[in-house]
Protein backbone atom coordinates (compact mmCIF):
# COMPACT_ATOMS: atom_id res chain seq x y z
CA UNK A 1 0.00 0.00 0.00
CA UNK A 2 2.96 2.33 0.70
CA UNK A 3 4.44 2.09 -2.42
CA UNK A 4 0.86 2.26 -4.05
CA UNK A 5 0.73 5.41 -2.39
CA UNK A 6 3.75 6.84 -3.87
CA UNK A 7 3.65 5.97 -7.23
CA UNK A 8 -0.20 7.79 -7.29
CA UNK A 9 1.16 10.76 -5.85
CA UNK A 10 3.41 10.80 -8.36
CA UNK A 11 1.20 10.49 -11.14
CA UNK A 12 -0.61 12.92 -9.85
CA UNK A 13 2.23 15.05 -9.31
CA UNK A 14 2.38 14.77 -13.23
CA UNK A 15 -1.29 15.24 -14.04
CA UNK A 16 -0.54 18.78 -12.87
CA UNK A 17 1.91 19.67 -15.45
CA UNK A 18 -1.26 20.15 -18.23
CA UNK A 19 -3.02 22.86 -15.92
CA UNK A 20 -3.99 25.22 -18.46
CA UNK A 21 -3.12 23.28 -21.43
CA UNK A 22 -5.42 20.33 -21.38
CA UNK A 23 -9.06 22.64 -21.05
CA UNK A 24 -11.42 21.18 -21.35
CA UNK A 25 -9.90 17.93 -20.86
CA UNK A 26 -9.10 16.28 -17.43
CA UNK A 27 -5.28 16.65 -16.22
CA UNK A 28 -4.29 13.28 -16.16
CA UNK A 29 -1.42 11.69 -15.20
CA UNK A 30 0.07 7.66 -15.31
CA UNK A 31 2.97 5.97 -14.30
CA UNK A 32 3.89 2.36 -15.36
CA UNK A 33 5.73 0.02 -12.13
CA UNK A 34 6.65 -3.26 -12.80
CA UNK A 35 9.72 -5.20 -10.47
CA UNK A 36 9.27 -2.34 -8.33
CA UNK A 37 10.97 0.32 -10.79
CA UNK A 38 9.33 2.84 -12.97
CA UNK A 39 9.25 1.82 -16.68
CA UNK A 40 7.43 4.15 -17.87
CA UNK A 41 5.62 7.74 -17.19
CA UNK A 42 3.37 10.48 -18.70
CA UNK A 43 0.70 12.89 -18.45
CA UNK A 44 -2.05 14.91 -21.27
CA UNK A 45 -0.32 17.88 -21.76
CA UNK A 46 -2.56 19.18 -24.62
CA UNK A 47 -6.19 19.74 -25.59
CA UNK A 48 -5.95 17.10 -28.49
CA UNK A 49 -2.59 15.46 -27.59
CA UNK A 50 -1.75 11.68 -26.21
CA UNK A 51 -3.54 10.67 -22.95
CA UNK A 52 -1.70 10.40 -19.92
CA UNK A 53 -1.84 6.24 -20.41
CA UNK A 54 -0.30 6.37 -24.02
CA UNK A 55 2.46 9.07 -23.31
CA UNK A 56 3.41 6.84 -20.23
CA UNK A 57 3.12 3.45 -22.32
CA UNK A 58 5.37 5.05 -25.83
CA UNK A 59 8.42 2.74 -26.13
CA UNK A 60 7.48 0.26 -23.75
CA UNK A 61 6.99 -3.35 -25.49
CA UNK A 62 4.42 -5.66 -24.54
CA UNK A 63 7.05 -7.93 -23.35
CA UNK A 64 8.71 -5.54 -20.45
CA UNK A 65 4.47 -4.19 -19.80
CA UNK A 66 3.98 -8.04 -19.03
CA UNK A 67 3.09 -8.09 -15.40
CA UNK A 68 3.59 -4.41 -14.46
CA UNK A 69 0.73 -2.49 -12.66
CA UNK A 70 -0.17 1.09 -14.15
CA UNK A 71 -1.40 4.02 -12.17
CA UNK A 72 -3.26 6.41 -13.24
CA UNK A 73 -4.89 9.34 -11.96
CA UNK A 74 -8.20 9.12 -14.02
CA UNK A 75 -10.31 5.75 -15.28
CA UNK A 76 -8.79 4.89 -18.80
CA UNK A 77 -11.46 5.85 -21.65
CA UNK A 78 -12.72 3.20 -23.48
CA UNK A 79 -14.08 5.16 -26.90
CA UNK A 80 -12.85 6.45 -29.47
CA UNK A 81 -12.39 10.45 -29.30
CA UNK A 82 -9.73 12.56 -30.73
CA UNK A 83 -7.53 9.52 -30.05
CA UNK A 84 -7.89 5.85 -29.28
CA UNK A 85 -9.66 4.05 -26.53
CA UNK A 86 -6.70 3.76 -23.51
CA UNK A 87 -8.17 0.96 -22.36
CA UNK A 88 -7.80 -1.25 -25.35
CA UNK A 89 -3.97 -0.02 -25.49
CA UNK A 90 -3.54 -1.35 -21.89
CA UNK A 91 -4.76 -4.68 -22.35
CA UNK A 92 -2.53 -5.75 -25.67
CA UNK A 93 0.14 -4.17 -23.23
CA UNK A 94 -0.67 -6.85 -21.06
CA UNK A 95 -0.33 -5.01 -18.35
CA UNK A 96 -1.74 -7.22 -15.47
CA UNK A 97 -3.03 -4.48 -12.59
CA UNK A 98 -4.44 -0.76 -12.93
CA UNK A 99 -5.04 1.67 -9.93
CA UNK A 100 -7.55 3.93 -10.52
CA UNK A 101 -7.94 7.33 -8.32
CA UNK A 102 -11.38 8.14 -9.90
CA UNK A 103 -14.09 6.92 -12.02
CA UNK A 104 -14.72 9.11 -15.46
CA UNK A 105 -17.82 11.18 -14.56
CA UNK A 106 -17.67 11.81 -18.46
CA UNK A 107 -21.29 9.97 -19.60
CA UNK A 108 -19.53 8.36 -22.27
CA UNK A 109 -16.78 6.76 -19.97
CA UNK A 110 -17.98 6.50 -16.53
CA UNK A 111 -17.62 3.06 -15.72
CA UNK A 112 -17.01 1.51 -18.86
CA UNK A 113 -13.27 1.97 -19.30
CA UNK A 114 -13.01 -0.42 -15.90
CA UNK A 115 -15.49 -2.78 -17.06
CA UNK A 116 -13.73 -3.29 -20.44
CA UNK A 117 -10.22 -3.70 -18.12
CA UNK A 118 -11.93 -6.58 -15.98
CA UNK A 119 -13.16 -8.34 -18.89
CA UNK A 120 -9.58 -8.39 -20.04
CA UNK A 121 -8.99 -10.28 -17.18
CA UNK A 122 -6.94 -7.19 -15.68
CA UNK A 123 -7.34 -6.20 -11.66
CA UNK A 124 -8.83 -2.75 -11.52
CA UNK A 125 -8.48 -1.11 -8.32
CA UNK A 126 -10.25 2.49 -7.63
CA UNK A 127 -10.26 5.11 -4.73
CA UNK A 128 -6.59 5.80 -4.37
CA UNK A 129 -5.88 9.15 -3.07
CA UNK A 130 -9.27 9.68 -4.48
CA UNK A 131 -9.82 13.22 -3.13
CA UNK A 132 -6.91 14.95 -4.60
CA UNK A 133 -7.99 13.55 -7.44
CA UNK A 134 -11.06 15.31 -7.66
CA UNK A 135 -9.96 18.54 -6.09
CA UNK A 136 -7.42 18.74 -9.06
CA UNK A 137 -9.91 18.18 -12.03
CA UNK A 138 -13.03 20.01 -9.86
CA UNK A 139 -13.14 22.15 -13.03
CA UNK A 140 -13.39 19.22 -15.22
CA UNK A 141 -15.87 17.37 -12.93
CA UNK A 142 -17.84 20.58 -13.10
CA UNK A 143 -18.14 21.22 -16.70
CA UNK A 144 -18.61 17.75 -17.77
CA UNK A 145 -21.69 17.51 -15.51
CA UNK A 146 -22.77 20.89 -16.11
CA UNK A 147 -21.93 21.74 -19.31
CA UNK A 148 -21.12 25.61 -17.59
CA UNK A 149 -18.60 26.61 -16.68
CA UNK A 150 -16.41 26.70 -12.94
CA UNK A 151 -16.23 29.52 -11.98
CA UNK A 152 -13.43 31.48 -9.47
CA UNK A 153 -14.11 34.58 -7.48
CA UNK A 154 -10.60 36.30 -6.79
CA UNK A 155 -10.22 39.25 -4.35
CA UNK A 156 -7.11 41.21 -3.51
CA UNK A 157 -8.09 42.87 -0.50
CA UNK A 158 -6.26 45.22 2.50
CA UNK A 159 -6.93 43.70 6.28
CA UNK A 160 -9.48 46.13 6.99
CA UNK A 161 -11.25 44.73 3.25
CA UNK A 162 -10.11 47.75 1.13
CA UNK A 163 -9.43 47.45 -2.69
CA UNK A 164 -8.58 50.48 -3.70
CA UNK A 165 -7.48 54.12 -1.62
CA UNK A 166 -10.71 56.97 -1.25
CA UNK A 167 -9.56 58.02 -4.51
CA UNK A 168 -9.64 54.78 -6.06
CA UNK A 169 -5.34 54.07 -6.33
CA UNK A 170 -4.93 50.17 -6.17
CA UNK A 171 -1.53 49.48 -6.88
CA UNK A 172 -0.64 47.21 -5.61
CA UNK A 173 -2.58 46.41 -3.23
CA UNK A 174 -0.43 42.89 -2.67
CA UNK A 175 2.66 41.51 -3.28
CA UNK A 176 4.55 40.41 -6.51
CA UNK A 177 4.22 36.97 -4.97
CA UNK A 178 0.39 36.93 -4.89
CA UNK A 179 0.30 38.83 -7.99
CA UNK A 180 2.57 36.47 -9.60
CA UNK A 181 0.39 33.61 -8.34
CA UNK A 182 -2.85 35.31 -10.20
CA UNK A 183 -0.91 35.32 -13.13
CA UNK A 184 -0.76 31.76 -12.84
CA UNK A 185 -4.30 31.48 -12.57
CA UNK A 186 -5.07 33.12 -15.34
CA UNK A 187 -3.12 30.26 -17.07
CA UNK A 188 -4.64 27.91 -15.43
CA UNK A 189 -8.54 28.51 -16.26
CA UNK A 190 -10.20 29.32 -19.41
CA UNK A 191 -11.25 32.45 -18.86
CA UNK A 192 -10.97 36.22 -16.74
CA UNK A 193 -14.13 38.34 -16.14
CA UNK A 194 -14.19 41.89 -14.84
CA UNK A 195 -16.58 44.40 -14.97
CA UNK A 196 -16.60 47.52 -16.88
CA UNK A 197 -15.88 50.18 -14.01
CA UNK A 198 -12.61 48.33 -13.63
CA UNK A 199 -11.76 48.40 -17.33
CA UNK A 200 -12.49 52.44 -16.96
CA UNK A 201 -10.46 53.00 -13.97
CA UNK A 202 -7.69 50.14 -14.30
CA UNK A 203 -7.50 50.02 -17.73
CA UNK A 204 -5.77 46.43 -17.28
CA UNK A 205 -4.75 43.91 -19.74
CA UNK A 206 -6.02 40.66 -18.22
CA UNK A 207 -3.04 38.56 -20.20
CA UNK A 208 -0.44 36.89 -18.34
CA UNK A 209 3.30 38.63 -18.12
CA UNK A 210 5.36 35.73 -16.52
CA UNK A 211 8.92 34.37 -18.01
CA UNK A 212 8.20 31.69 -20.30
CA UNK A 213 5.41 29.65 -22.69
CA UNK A 214 1.75 31.12 -21.74
CA UNK A 215 -1.68 30.73 -23.13
CA UNK A 216 -3.44 33.92 -22.49
CA UNK A 217 -7.48 33.47 -21.24
CA UNK A 218 -10.06 34.91 -22.93
CA UNK A 219 -11.51 38.06 -21.43
CA UNK A 220 -14.69 38.60 -20.76
CA UNK A 221 -16.33 42.32 -19.76
CA UNK A 222 -19.12 42.44 -18.26
CA UNK A 223 -20.93 45.94 -19.59
CA UNK A 224 -24.43 46.54 -19.06
CA UNK A 225 -24.68 49.89 -20.81
CA UNK A 226 -21.94 49.42 -23.47
CA UNK A 227 -19.77 51.78 -21.74
CA UNK A 228 -16.26 50.49 -22.74
CA UNK A 229 -13.77 52.85 -24.06
CA UNK A 230 -12.67 52.11 -27.70
CA UNK A 231 -9.28 52.66 -26.68
CA UNK A 232 -9.54 50.38 -23.91
CA UNK A 233 -6.46 47.92 -23.83
CA UNK A 234 -8.10 44.85 -24.23
CA UNK A 235 -10.04 46.18 -27.03
CA UNK A 236 -6.52 47.07 -28.54
CA UNK A 237 -4.34 44.18 -27.34
CA UNK A 238 -5.51 40.81 -28.53
CA UNK A 239 -9.09 41.70 -29.23
CA UNK A 240 -9.80 38.49 -30.65
CA UNK A 241 -9.79 37.26 -26.92
CA UNK A 242 -12.32 39.96 -25.70
CA UNK A 243 -15.91 39.07 -25.02
CA UNK A 244 -18.36 42.07 -23.96
CA UNK A 245 -21.19 41.18 -22.65
CA UNK A 246 -23.75 43.74 -22.27
CA UNK A 247 -27.48 44.23 -23.35
CA UNK A 248 -29.88 46.16 -25.56
CA UNK A 249 -29.22 49.60 -23.81
CA UNK A 250 -25.79 49.41 -25.17
CA UNK A 251 -25.54 51.82 -28.23
CA UNK A 252 -25.92 49.17 -31.21
CA UNK A 253 -23.38 51.28 -33.50
CA UNK A 254 -20.57 51.39 -30.64
CA UNK A 255 -20.96 47.48 -30.47
CA UNK A 256 -20.58 47.27 -33.86
CA UNK A 257 -16.97 49.05 -34.05
CA UNK A 258 -16.14 47.24 -31.25
CA UNK A 259 -16.89 43.71 -33.87
CA UNK A 260 -14.73 45.95 -36.16
CA UNK A 261 -11.90 45.77 -33.83
CA UNK A 262 -12.05 42.06 -33.79
CA UNK A 263 -14.24 41.63 -30.17
CA UNK A 264 -17.12 39.41 -30.57
CA UNK A 265 -20.15 41.07 -28.72
CA UNK A 266 -22.17 38.76 -26.55
CA UNK A 267 -25.89 40.72 -25.88
CA UNK A 268 -27.96 39.30 -22.75
CA UNK A 269 -30.78 39.51 -20.88
CA UNK A 270 -31.04 42.21 -17.96
CA UNK A 271 -31.41 40.97 -14.43
CA UNK A 272 -31.55 43.70 -11.45
CA UNK A 273 -30.47 46.08 -14.53
CA UNK A 274 -27.98 44.13 -14.85
CA UNK A 275 -26.47 41.66 -17.31
CA UNK A 276 -27.42 38.36 -16.79
CA UNK A 277 -24.47 36.35 -15.40
CA UNK A 278 -26.42 33.19 -15.46
CA UNK A 279 -26.65 33.34 -19.13
CA UNK A 280 -23.44 34.92 -19.73
CA UNK A 281 -22.09 31.39 -17.85
CA UNK A 282 -24.82 29.32 -19.79
CA UNK A 283 -23.30 31.04 -23.29
CA UNK A 284 -19.53 30.22 -22.44
CA UNK A 285 -20.04 26.85 -21.52
CA UNK A 286 -21.95 26.14 -24.83
CA UNK A 287 -18.49 27.86 -26.49
CA UNK A 288 -16.72 25.21 -24.68
CA UNK A 289 -15.19 27.35 -21.86
CA UNK A 290 -14.94 25.03 -19.11
CA UNK A 291 -13.68 27.85 -16.06
CA UNK A 292 -13.89 31.23 -15.38
CA UNK A 293 -12.36 33.44 -12.78
CA UNK A 294 -13.65 36.80 -12.11
CA UNK A 295 -11.00 39.31 -11.01
CA UNK A 296 -13.28 42.67 -10.16
CA UNK A 297 -14.98 44.88 -9.43
CA UNK A 298 -16.83 44.86 -6.37
CA UNK A 299 -20.29 45.07 -8.09
CA UNK A 300 -19.59 42.29 -10.42
CA UNK A 301 -18.40 40.17 -7.24
CA UNK A 302 -21.47 40.54 -5.69
CA UNK A 303 -23.80 39.84 -8.61
CA UNK A 304 -21.95 36.89 -8.96
CA UNK A 305 -22.36 35.76 -5.85
CA UNK A 306 -26.26 36.97 -5.73
CA UNK A 307 -26.41 34.68 -8.57
CA UNK A 308 -25.35 31.66 -7.26
CA UNK A 309 -22.83 31.47 -10.13
CA UNK A 310 -19.64 31.05 -8.12
CA UNK A 311 -17.78 27.67 -7.10
CA UNK A 312 -15.04 29.18 -5.49
CA UNK A 313 -13.69 31.69 -3.73
CA UNK A 314 -9.64 32.64 -3.24
CA UNK A 315 -8.94 35.91 -1.36
CA UNK A 316 -5.58 37.46 -1.32
CA UNK A 317 -5.66 39.73 2.18
CA UNK A 318 -2.31 42.11 2.28
CA UNK A 319 -0.73 43.31 5.56
CA UNK A 320 -2.21 47.12 5.09
CA UNK A 321 -4.90 49.06 6.72
CA UNK A 322 -6.58 51.88 4.32
CA UNK A 323 -9.47 53.08 5.90
CA UNK A 324 -12.10 55.49 4.50
CA UNK A 325 -15.67 54.58 4.45
CA UNK A 326 -16.14 55.55 0.53
CA UNK A 327 -13.24 53.66 -0.31
CA UNK A 328 -14.24 50.11 -2.13
CA UNK A 329 -14.26 46.88 -0.80
CA UNK A 330 -13.81 43.61 -2.32
CA UNK A 331 -17.49 43.09 -2.49
CA UNK A 332 -20.00 45.92 -3.22
CA UNK A 333 -23.43 45.69 -4.59
CA UNK A 334 -26.61 46.35 -2.89
CA UNK A 335 -25.20 43.72 0.32
CA UNK A 336 -27.42 41.28 2.25
CA UNK A 337 -29.58 42.54 4.85
CA UNK A 338 -29.64 39.35 7.42
CA UNK A 339 -26.77 37.72 9.23
CA UNK A 340 -28.79 34.40 8.52
CA UNK A 341 -28.35 34.86 4.52
CA UNK A 342 -25.10 35.52 4.02
CA UNK A 343 -22.84 33.76 1.71
CA UNK A 344 -21.02 30.80 3.41
CA UNK A 345 -17.57 29.34 3.13
CA UNK A 346 -16.58 25.56 3.47
CA UNK A 347 -12.99 23.83 3.57
CA UNK A 348 -11.13 26.79 4.06
CA UNK A 349 -7.58 26.53 3.02
CA UNK A 350 -5.18 29.75 4.47
CA UNK A 351 -1.56 30.25 3.32
CA UNK A 352 1.31 32.66 3.45
CA UNK A 353 1.94 33.46 -0.36
CA UNK A 354 5.14 36.15 0.18
CA UNK A 355 3.54 38.91 2.79
CA UNK A 356 0.04 38.55 1.97
CA UNK A 357 -2.09 35.64 3.28
CA UNK A 358 -4.19 33.13 1.14
CA UNK A 359 -7.58 32.37 1.64
CA UNK A 360 -9.09 29.74 -0.31
CA UNK A 361 -12.73 28.18 -0.22
CA UNK A 362 -15.53 26.63 -1.65
CA UNK A 363 -19.18 28.27 -1.34
CA UNK A 364 -21.65 26.17 0.18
Amino acid sequence: MTDDLKYMKRAISLAKRGAGWVNPNPMVGAVLVKDGKIVGEGFHDFFGGNHAEVNALQGVSSQDASGSTLYVTLEPCSHHGKTPPCANLIAEKKISRVVISMEDPNPVVNGQGSAFLKSAGIMVETGLLEPEARQMNEVFIKFIGTKQPFVLLKTAMTLDGKIATVTNASRWITGEPSRKLVHLLRQQLSAVMVGVNTVIFDDPLLNIRMKGEWKNPLKVIADTFGRISLTAKVLTNDPQLTIVATTGHADPRKLKQIERMGAQVMICPLKDNRVDLGFVMQSLGSMGIDSVMIEGGSTLAFSALQERVVDKVVSFIAPKILGGAGAPTAVGGTGIEKMEDAINLANLRVRKVGDDLMVEGWII
